[in-house]
Protein backbone atom coordinates (compact mmCIF):
# COMPACT_ATOMS: atom_id res chain seq x y z
CA UNK A 1 0.00 0.00 0.00
CA UNK A 2 1.51 3.34 -0.98
CA UNK A 3 1.67 6.46 1.17
CA UNK A 4 -1.23 8.17 -0.62
CA UNK A 5 -3.57 5.28 0.15
CA UNK A 6 -2.46 5.27 3.78
CA UNK A 7 -3.12 8.99 4.03
CA UNK A 8 -6.58 8.64 2.47
CA UNK A 9 -7.47 5.83 4.87
CA UNK A 10 -6.21 7.88 7.81
CA UNK A 11 -8.21 10.93 6.73
CA UNK A 12 -11.37 8.86 6.28
CA UNK A 13 -10.96 7.15 9.65
CA UNK A 14 -10.25 10.44 11.41
CA UNK A 15 -13.25 12.10 9.84
CA UNK A 16 -15.51 9.20 10.80
CA UNK A 17 -14.34 9.23 14.42
CA UNK A 18 -14.71 13.01 14.56
CA UNK A 19 -18.21 12.87 13.14
CA UNK A 20 -19.30 10.20 15.60
CA UNK A 21 -17.88 12.08 18.58
CA UNK A 22 -19.44 15.30 17.34
CA UNK A 23 -22.85 13.69 17.17
CA UNK A 24 -22.55 12.11 20.60
CA UNK A 25 -21.53 15.33 22.33
CA UNK A 26 -23.51 17.83 20.26
CA UNK A 27 -25.68 20.20 22.30
CA UNK A 28 -27.88 21.05 19.27
CA UNK A 29 -31.33 19.63 18.66
CA UNK A 30 -31.76 16.73 16.24
CA UNK A 31 -32.83 18.74 13.20
CA UNK A 32 -29.83 21.05 13.48
CA UNK A 33 -27.51 18.11 14.02
CA UNK A 34 -28.81 16.32 10.91
CA UNK A 35 -28.34 19.48 8.85
CA UNK A 36 -24.78 19.86 10.12
CA UNK A 37 -24.05 16.20 9.33
CA UNK A 38 -25.26 16.68 5.76
CA UNK A 39 -23.09 19.78 5.30
CA UNK A 40 -20.00 18.16 6.79
CA UNK A 41 -20.63 14.99 4.82
CA UNK A 42 -20.63 16.97 1.59
CA UNK A 43 -17.41 18.76 2.54
CA UNK A 44 -15.82 15.42 3.43
CA UNK A 45 -16.98 13.80 0.18
CA UNK A 46 -15.60 16.73 -1.82
CA UNK A 47 -12.25 16.48 -0.02
CA UNK A 48 -12.02 12.72 -0.58
CA UNK A 49 -12.87 13.23 -4.24
CA UNK A 50 -10.13 15.86 -4.63
CA UNK A 51 -7.58 13.66 -2.91
CA UNK A 52 -8.59 10.65 -4.99
CA UNK A 53 -8.19 12.64 -8.20
CA UNK A 54 -4.77 13.87 -7.05
CA UNK A 55 -3.69 10.31 -6.20
CA UNK A 56 -4.96 9.08 -9.56
CA UNK A 57 -3.00 11.80 -11.36
CA UNK A 58 0.09 10.95 -9.32
CA UNK A 59 -0.23 7.29 -10.32
CA UNK A 60 -0.69 8.27 -13.94
CA UNK A 61 2.45 10.44 -13.88
CA UNK A 62 4.44 7.67 -12.19
CA UNK A 63 3.29 5.17 -14.81
CA UNK A 64 4.28 7.55 -17.62
CA UNK A 65 7.69 8.08 -16.03
CA UNK A 66 8.26 4.33 -15.84
CA UNK A 67 7.37 3.77 -19.50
Amino acid sequence: MNNTAKILIGVAAGAAVGAILGILFAPAKGEDTRENIMKKGKVFADEVSKRFKAAKENCKQTEEALN
